[in-house]
């Protein structure tokens, strides 16, 4: 059933909101200011669009899935997710940026680090500090993987290997977090690598389950996921949070003394800038309902369910989102000449 719409000027205001505001005015006694901040209380009038760069069923869209089930109550309102994967999501933001209005009813839920990254190998249309990143979900590192029949067993049998030829090195993008831990892998031992885009996870586990490439570098969820399948010999983070999951595999900065930033698939909800300067009540009430979620039983179950790894749920706001962006930018002009071409 479609709730009727009532036309003021040329503003649409839903039935749930003039009732609200209202009753709001009747309580309070027609204070201007009071009124006012009880009317923004009805936000969200409508439905939340989120935007979301990358194909449908992928590793955004369970965190998306699991995340806005529980959201739903605190903000009380649905979600209309939309799927616009292309050019390594571009086209998501590309879309957002250029079609949705900045009125906070409409936010983006991306993959901040090869996201991010995407900027640095090719400027967007927009400027990038027209968006915010806002609401980090989780902390996914990434980690390097062969598969299970593979002769290398050790993070030092890929050592000793890439020093007598260059290794072929899946990734499911070249710009991307774990991309990223290779290249500074290489330039910590010497080893030589060819990065071999390989267009998604399930291709990139596979490219070294089948030998099509000698070692991978993917997001540790995905590759804990494949099981038996694969080994894992080095995580990008600080910690092997997952442990046998991982197969216990130490970290590059532990084993290798390197004080590599932790090269994270973060996901995380963006928002036009315009739409939290232009309505700082609606990003406030989009911030507070966020963090409930973190806080509410059913998130937990929400994550399992989806078979995701509650131990990368990883709460973040603005602050901690604009460092890890910040982070991506810096490393990505680092290392930009192996980050483009096939």
């Amino acid at each position: 059933m479609i709730t009727p719409q009532i036309c003021s000027g040329t503003r649409r205001v839903s039935r749930r909101s003039l009732l609200k505001f209202g009753a709001a005015a009747a309580v309070l006694g027609g204070s201007a200011s009071v009124v006012s901040r009880a009317f923004a209380a009805g936000f969200p009038e409508r439905n939340i669009d989120i935007v979301v760069p990358t194909r449908e069923g992928g590793g955004a869209d369970r965190n998306l899935r699991a995340f806005t089930a529980v959201w739903k109550k605190h903000l009380d309102t649905n979600f209309e997710p939309g799927f616009y994967p292309g050019a390594s999501g571009r086209v998501g933001y590309e879309v957002y940026m250029g079609k949705f209005e900045p009125d906070a009813h409409s936010l983006i839920f991306g993959n901040m680090g090869p996201e991010v990254l995407n900027w640095v190998v090719k400027e967007p249309s927009f400027n990038i500090d027209d968006y915010v990143y806002w609401g980090r979900v989780d902390t996914d590192p990434g980690c390097l993987f062969v598969g299970a029949e593979s002769k290398l067993k050790t993070i030092e049998d890929v050592v000793a290997e890439g020093k007598k030829r260059k290794l072929n090195v899946g990734t499911s993008r070249l710009a991307h977090p774990a991309s990223i831990g290779m290249l500074a892998l290489a330039d910590k031992t010497g080893i030589e690598v060819n990065l071999i885009p390989l267009s998604g996870g399930k291709k990139t586990v596979a490219g070294a389950v089948t030998g099509e490439v000698d070692l991978s570098v993917l997001t540790s969820g995905t590759v804990a996921a494949a099981g038996d399948a694969v080994r894992t010999l080095l995580v990008f983070n600080d910690e092997n949070v997952l442990g046998e999951a991982l197969d216990s595999a130490p970290t590059m900065n532990q084993h290798f003394g390197t004080d590599l930033p932790p090269m994270l698939s973060s996901r995380a909800f963006g928002i036009h800038k315009a739409a939290i300067d232009n309505h700082p009540d609606r990003f406030e009430m989009l911030q507070s309902t966020f963090r409930k979620v973190f806080e509410d039983p059913d998130y937990k179950a929400s994550v399992l369910k989806g078979k995701g790894h509650w131990e990368y749920v990883n709460y973040g706001g603005v602050e901690e989102c604009g460092k890890f962006k910040q982070a991506m930018l810096s490393l990505g002009a680092q290392y930009k000449p192996f980050l483009t071409g096939g």
